[in-house]
């Protein structure tokens, strides 16, 4: 059966590398982009280049009806699905918690949490439709188990709803032959620390990572790619950390 992947957030960081990634292990990719048009159009034309079958798919998340239409555009375009990333998401900005706004809060949950679970909706129904033995890879974040005092707690609150779900669905979906598996990078050179308003927060960390160094996107778009593949058949219902140690 050919292999179709959607990976969400997939036109910066480590949603283009994963698609580079992914592309590069055959798999046919629908880069799904907010508003970075051609940030998107890059990464697609970069897989082409390389000989893959690669999209560009608008759209928000954490807004249902685009939730639908990516989903049809990339089965239309590419054939049934047999994967899911979900790695779009948002911080909603840095700050202590009782400064933060309701509505950025709604916001962060919206897309981080309600978007990423109306996604493994529509992941489930298209593999049960087609008959795929299909896998979900979920994007945490270290944040989920260090709570992030200070930052941003509810972006870390978020994660931890996405590592319980995760670990939930998996061992619902288990029987049927569906794995829902999770990656936790830790700090990652990416531009959401500077769209959070602190372009200087990893270099400031490295030095309390046990290795020493933040991380690279290609470094966390292995192990997705990795619990994608049948060498990660027995593999559910968990989030693995890559984090430097951290």
């Amino acid at each position: 059966m050919k292999k179709v992947v959607i990976i969400t957030g997939a036109g910066r960081g480590i949603g283009a590398a994963t698609a580079l990634a992914a592309a590069r292990e055959g798999y046919a990719v629908a880069v799904n982009y907010l508003s970075d048009a051609a940030a998107a159009r890059g990464v697609v034309d970069a897989i082409v280049a390389a000989g893959g079958e690669a999209i560009a798919v608008p759209g928000d998340v954490g807004a249902p009806a685009d939730v639908a239409r990516l989903f049809e555009t990339a089965e239309r375009e590419l054939g049934p699905l047999t994967a899911l990333v979900n790695n779009a998401g948002i911080t909603g900005g840095l700050g202590p918690f009782m400064r933060a706004d309701p509505a950025v809060i709604a916001d962060v949950f919206r897309v981080n949490v309600l978007g990423l679970m109306d996604c493994c909706r529509a992941a489930v129904a298209s593999f049960q439709r087609s008959g795929a033995a299909g896998v979900i890879v979920n994007i945490s974040s270290t944040a989920a188990s260090s709570g992030s005092a200070g930052d941003y707690v509810h972006y870390a609150s978020s994660k931890a709803a996405v590592e319980a779900f995760t670990m939930g669905l998996g061992r619902e979906l288990a029987p049927r032959g569906i794995r829902v598996c999770g990656v936790a990078p830790g700090m990652t050179e990416t531009e959401i620390h500077a769209r959070g308003g602190d372009a200087g927060r990893l270099a400031r960390a490295a030095p309390n990572i046990p290795m020493r160094r933040v991380g690279q996107p290609g470094e966390i778009a292995e192990p997705v790619v990795f619990l994608l593949s049948p060498a990660a058949s027995y593999i559910t219902a968990t989030t693995i950390t890559v984090g430097g140690g951290k």
